[in-house]
């Protein structure tokens, strides 16, 4: 059985987008790198997101605007 991932300091989970999160961002870009995932709630449970198409095109611009940095943004099912 698959030990099921926890929160550390290179993963973290959120329930939904805030753009406040993209200070979490840069603080992996700084460091080792992370994991954050949108649509979970704080024990790991997939809850969704319902905007997630208009997520996928929003997040990496962001990312790219304010960072100037490229960021792997992956859809999961």
């Amino acid at each position: 059985m698959k030990e099921r991932q926890k929160e550390n300091q290179s993963v973290e989970w959120k329930e939904s987008w805030k753009d406040e999160y993209l200070k979490w961002i840069c603080g992996y870009a700084n460091a080792h790198g992370g994991t954050l995932y949108i649509g979970k709630d704080d024990k790991g449970n997939v809850i969704g997101i319902h905007n997630s198409e208009v997520l996928l095109e929003q997040i990496p611009n962001k990312i790219a605007d304010t960072m100037g940095i490229i960021a792997e943004v992956i859809h999961c099912y």
